[in-house]
């Protein structure tokens, strides 16, 4: 089925039609929800909140961009919602003297699955602050506005979360190194 008729399925609520736009998209946007989740668990909730939503607003797709960039914006709306929601995620944020700490996340030692670890291991705001700005190319001022932060804010948070990473990416190599002497 075409995904034009599979849209048009899914506004008149065939089941059908729901099931088979979620095993389309399923995998691709339970990667996304790992991203900004905290856990697994965290992250099958947050799926389940994005197809909600998609099936209850799927007749305001206009075939204005493309619908899996409209499936991708539902389900970061859907994390941060939680985010926002989440009364014991406001960290309290130093911005004086922060300093911008770069970390190679293609190096080849580092596998995705302990990628993944380290940045859902990260706190809330800092794990949502660096996959909008590094993993989804937002900009602080837009970041800042998503989550309702100032834009020093973000920043500050940003690279506190790249010093974590760096710190733990380095905690690992040596680990690797010593246990291959």
């Amino acid at each position: 089925m075409s995904l034009d008729r599979l849209i048009k399925n899914c506004i008149k609520q065939d089941a059908e039609a729901q099931s088979q736009l979620y095993k389309q998209y399923a995998s691709k946007l339970f990667s996304l929800c790992l991203k900004y989740s905290k856990n697994y668990v965290e992250a099958e909730d947050n799926l389940h909140d994005t197809f909600i939503t998609v099936f209850s607003k799927i007749d305001q797709y206009k075939n204005k961009g493309s619908f899996e960039g409209w499936l991708k914006r539902i389900t970061i709306n859907t994390a941060l919602q939680r985010y926002r929601e989440d009364v014991g995620v406001y960290d309290i944020v130093n911005e004086d003297n922060i300093e911008d700490v770069s970390i190679n996340l293609d190096d080849s030692d580092l596998s995705i699955d302990f990628l993944l670890k380290i940045i859902q291991e990260l706190p809330n705001r800092y794990r949502l602050v660096f996959n909008l700005y590094v993993l989804d190319g937002y900009s602080h001022v837009e970041i800042s506005e998503l989550i309702n932060i100032s834009t020093g804010t973000s920043k500050s948070n940003l690279a506190r979360a790249r010093l974590i990473l760096k710190e733990k990416i380095e905690a690992y190599k040596a680990n690797l190194n010593s246990q291959s002497l």
